[in-house]
């Protein structure tokens, strides 16, 4: 095994060096067996620095000449470290060292890029007094502390209060004095913004009595409720109408190990967020007339679709209903189940449980 001290170090003098003389063999191919060090050296350094402010006229530019100097003997020094053809064990091991300096600067490198400034709750507090209620979910995103603001009772507390008018005709259940209460305060802000705010407004109000195309949003969901009123008649409408609601709830779906995917609030907050119609939805049906439905309370929605009715005037619904859900991958015909037709229609709605025509439970 040759010892290291009889290597011999290549010598390099300042005036002698020239742009000439530097070649990419100083940077990339010197021999490790004459260079030890595996560095640039400064006086070939200073003399490349020299020329590239010479040719290209950047005198100023002292840190970026530097910066790729610098860069030119690290790469030199990465490779002299993983070659050694004197010894083939002692080249696999410098091979190794060499792999895990590199794993290990890759790693620092990406360290120091993450990181950033992680401001105080306190900051976050004051910034989530000035966002809109469209924003809110924006807002949550940025960070963790960020979201832990919009998680808290003062938050949406502040949030109601700030567009509140007195003139508003609101729900008892959505009244200030109900607001106070820390159980579902999410949900009933949230359920005030669609009266008090003007862009919810107008996008509650902009949705179509009959939706353009089927929706999709109800299949494979559970029926809870199924209930019909009369409506009474109005002077633009001389005849009464009938009204069929049916309340669904959402299947949840599951990731790859089984579990729901979904973000939970701090224990804290558990009651401030707590929502028993977050997954529910409900199907509003009007009729011309009284039509007979069986009981499908229980039942799962395998089929809902919406055509013209039979007298090419009003619209007819057909809903499909099944005893079990039906599984992932799986496809069910339309024979069997219990069936539910209402014809004729004269609108459609599906209202999610923050719309203010949902029939809400006593808590939200």
């Amino acid at each position: 095994m040759p010892k290291k001290g009889n290597r011999k170090r290549l010598k390099f003098k300042a005036g002698d060096v020239c742009s000439e003389s530097v070649t990419v063999a100083d940077y990339a191919d010197a021999d490790p067996a004459v260079v030890k060090s595996g560095r640039v050296k400064k006086a070939v350094a200073n003399a490349v620095e020299k020329e590239v402010k010479l040719l290209c006229g950047l005198e100023a530019s002292q840190g970026a000449v530097e910066e790729v100097v610098s860069s030119a003997g690290s790469v030199q020094e990465d490779a002299l470290e993983s070659s050694d053809d004197l010894d083939p064990e002692e080249d696999g091991e410098n091979e190794s060292k060499a792999a895990r300096k590199k794993k290990h600067k890759r790693r620092k490198e990406c360290n120091e890029s993450s990181d950033g400034y992680e401001y105080p709750v306190d900051i976050w507090e004051v910034l989530a007094s000035y966002i809109r209620p469209e924003d809110v979910c924006r807002f949550a995103l940025i960070c963790r502390n960020a979201w832990t603001v919009t998680c808290t009772a003062a938050f949406w507390t502040r949030l109601y209060r700030r567009h509140y008018r007195i003139d508003a005709d609101l729900p008892f259940r959505l009244q200030p004095d109900c607001i106070d209460r820390m159980r579902c305060l999410r949900a009933r802000v949230i359920r005030s913004l669609f009266h008090l705010y003007e862009p919810f407004d107008l996008r509650v109000s902009k949705i179509p009595a009959l939706p353009e195309s089927t929706p999709t949003t109800l299949l494979n969901s559970k029926c809870l409720l199924a209930w019909y009123r009369k409506v009474p008649c109005s002077g633009t409408r001389p005849e009464a109408l009938w009204e069929f609601n049916f309340k669904f709830l959402k299947q949840q779906g599951h990731g790859k190990n089984g579990c729901a995917k979904s973000l939970c609030a701090p224990r804290q907050y558990e009651d401030v967020h707590s929502n028993p119609d977050s997954d529910c939805y409900m199907l509003q049906v009007t009729t011309l007339n009284y039509i007979y439905t069986p009981v499908v309370m229980g039942m799962t929605l395998a089929l809902f679709t919406i055509n013209v009715s039979t007298d090419m005037r009003h619209h007819r619904v057909r809903l499909l209903f099944h005893d079990s859900p039906l599984q992932r991958g799986k496809k069910r015909g339309d024979q069997g189940g219990t069936l539910v037709v209402l014809d004729p229609v004269q609108s459609v709605r599906i209202m999610d449980w923050w719309h203010p025509q949902y029939p809400s439970s006593s808590d939200t």
